[in-house]
């Protein structure tokens, strides 16, 4: 290159900016975070020579225009750090400035230059002009404090008392706060953080198909029906009450029992069939109600405190009003017919796909968004996206965006069981939430290895995920076959490995009637309607509340970050913590894994970790059992019968001899 086409000094970044953390992809997605969490964020910052540095931390929300600042701080090795809080429901920016701070550099050298002994006068007046030239970029009370400081420099008739006057503490503050910022670089990227509600990230859920909530056997239930399930899904405790599709159902290849092609006259079919004469996305089910018993049944279940979720399925029946005014947005084999959906070797002859890709591809988008936002201005935040894998993630990206750009507290589920480069990338292009491979670890050593991969690699900073024990779709193996405690044990491992947990409605029933050979539900609520008892003998109903209010009551239990997993000497025993940062909220898990056989094993505790001496005591206090017993040392034997309880969560207490009592860490 010749000297006249490089780039002149105004144009280069003469401080190096490396590795910022965090940052997914290069900046390319962004990190997620809840209202009030502090966001550390840190760099290697660098430059040739001796300067000494100064960083700052630049953010702000997406809707202002300036920018606030906070210091950063020196680590180590080049290693940078400063911290903000999130205050607001909102998308973030931030990124890194760090510029030569001239004047501590003047300081480190004259000081180096005293103390050898060396004549430093001309350097004093470098120093002098240093703060002059400070002085004259600013007005107000700095002016008058950084002259006062001129004065005395300039007054001062000796070496020694001119370097008391330019070391002084306060003149160092007022020339770092007021100087200019030599060779001052900007990281090249503004990073995004998108801060949701607490609810993104912690919330147990419970899903229903609201026509199977009623008592007559001969129809379905009505939302108003359903109204009178509410009290007793907030009394077990649920966060998020979950509702399968509302919509109207298509009639056209109605699906009967269990899937069947031939379905009886009474047959509803299956929800996920969007669409008939009475509309599409934006309505509901005649037999369910009107968009005023939604209405009503929204502020219904406010009224308990609980949220609702919506299932999003962009699935068209082949009667969706869609079909005849947007041929367009369906892709049409060279008969003119529509494909209707498929998953070798499942088939969904009730359900034709959209085409993403078609001409009309912003008409269709947008009616999506369109569809979104109509629900929400019905009170609905929290939606469950149905197989979001099977459409563009630029279509995700995009939606998400736009939605909370309006709704910033809304929070959206990716329903993706599919390949993990495909489930994580959902999540880095917005989802809240996530279901996960959960359903399908069983084993203590594939449990542990997933959770620190959710926890401790760089999926947590946009991962967030969310243990469904199960889903109309899925009736895993271990429930199947494992009983009554295959479905405690797994309800403890949900609950208490992740921050956000869900079950599907008769879980609690330990339903687990499957088709042969399959992950399926015999007699699907899918494709009729059922009528529970809910109090049918060998439920887990308290079982469930105990559960909820564990979760409640124990805020260690509201992040995903602080898990540990301890030694036990059993391989069917997994043992885990969690406990929050100041060690007032400890929780230790040990779960049973083997639903068929008592199994014993020698729990390490780590006591030293919690502030615990050899041979101090402490309490395990088991919170399913209520049992309490006294502890010295590391090792704590349990023995866990999953016919009676397969797991326990003890809270460990500490002796406090102030108050003579066991206590959290005081």
């Amino acid at each position: 290159m010749s000297l006249s086409t490089r780039s002149t000094p105004e144009t280069w970044s003469p401080i190096m900016i490396e590795n910022v953390r965090p940052e997914i992809d290069g900046g390319r997605y962004p990190i997620k975070r809840e209202v009030g969490d502090r966001l550390e964020v840190s760099a290697d910052i660098f430059k040739e020579g001796h300067d000494i540095l100064s960083a700052v931390l630049r953010y702000r929300m997406v809707q202002e225009t300036t920018w606030h600042e906070t210091a950063m701080s020196h680590v180590d090795n080049d290693r940078w750090a400063g911290h903000f809080d999130l205050q607001e429901n909102t998308r973030y920016l931030y990124t890194i400035g760090a510029y030569a701070n001239t004047f501590k550099s003047w300081c480190q050298e004259v000081s180096k230059k005293s103390e050898a002994g060396e004549r430093i006068a001309s350097e004093l007046l470098e120093g002098r002009a240093l703060v002059e030239r400070t002085a004259a970029r600013v007005a107000g009370s700095d002016k008058s404090r950084l002259e006062k400081y001129l004065n005395q420099w300039q007054t001062s008739d000796t070496q020694e008392a001119q370097l008391h006057v330019a070391f002084n503490e306060e003149l160092g503050r007022l020339v770092e706060q007021c100087q200019e910022r030599t060779a001052w670089t900007l990281f090249d990227r503004e990073l995004v953080v998108i801060v949701d509600r607490i609810r993104a990230r912690y919330g147990a859920w419970y899903e229903i198909f609201p026509r199977s909530q009623g008592t007559n056997p001969d129809r379905g239930s009505t939302l108003r029906e359903c109204e009178q399930r509410l009290p007793a899904i907030k009394a077990m405790g649920f966060d998020v009450l979950y509702l399968t599709p509302i919509h109207p159902i298509g009639r056209t290849n109605r699906k009967g029992k269990n899937n069947s092609l031939t379905p009886t006259p009474t047959d509803p079919g299956s929800p996920y069939a969007i669409g008939n004469e009475h509309g599409g996305h934006d309505a509901v089910e005649p037999s369910l109600g009107t968009i005023d018993d939604f209405d009503r049944f929204e502020k219904a279940v406010r009224a308990q405190g609980m949220e609702l979720a919506m299932d999003f399925a962009i699935n068209c029946s082949p009667d969706h009003p869609y079909v005849t005014q947007h041929p367009e947005w369906f892709a049409h084999r060279p008969d003119g017919t529509i494909k209707y959906a498929e998953n070798p070797p499942k088939k969904y002859q009730d359900i034709y796909n959209v085409d993403f890709y078609c001409k009309d591809w912003s008409g269709l988008w947008n009616e999506m968004k369109r569809v979104i936002l109509f629900w929400a201005g019905h009170g609905v935040k929290i939606f469950r996206v149905d197989n979001p894998h099977t459409k563009p993630v630029p279509f995700w990206e995009w939606l998400i965006r736009e939605v909370q750009a309006q709704h910033p507290d809304t929070v959206f589920l990716s329903e993706a069981f599919t390949r993990p480069k495909q489930m994580k990338v959902l999540a880095k292009a917005g989802f809240t939430q996530s279901y996960t491979y959960f359903t399908w670890r069983n084993f203590k050593q594939e449990l542990t290895d997933y959770l620190l991969e959710l926890s401790r690699s760089e999926m947590k900073e946009y991962f967030r995920p969310n243990f469904f024990t199960n889903t109309p779709d899925i009736l895993p193996e271990i429930l199947q076959h494992g009983g009554r405690p295959a479905f405690k044990f797994r309800l403890v491992l949900a609950a208490t490995l992740s921050p956000s947990y869900g079950i599907y409605s008769g879980y609690e029933l330990c339903e687990n009637r499957a088709l042969p050979g399959k992950e399926e539900y015999l007699d699907s609520e899918k494709y009729e309607f059922k009528v529970w008892d809910w109090d049918r003998p060998g439920n887990l109903n308290e079982y469930v509340t105990t559960i909820n209010r564990i979760r409640r009551e124990n805020p260690a239990l509201h992040e995903l970050e602080n898990v540990e997993f301890y030694e036990s000497n059993n391989e069917h025993v997994l043992f885990y913590a969690r406990h929050t940062v100041d060690r007032r909220n400890i929780l230790l898990i040990a779960v049973n894994l083997n639903p068929f056989h008592t199994q014993d094993a020698q729990l390490h505790i780590p006591i030293e970790s919690f502030g615990i001496k050899p041979g101090e005591v402490y309490q395990m206090h088991n919170l399913l059992t209520d049992q309490r017993d006294l502890v010295i040392g590391e090792q704590y034997p349990v023995r866990l019968d999953p016919q009676e309880e397969p797991a326990a969560i003890y809270a460990l207490r500490r002796w406090t001899h102030r108050e003579q009592d066991f206590d959290y860490f005081l």
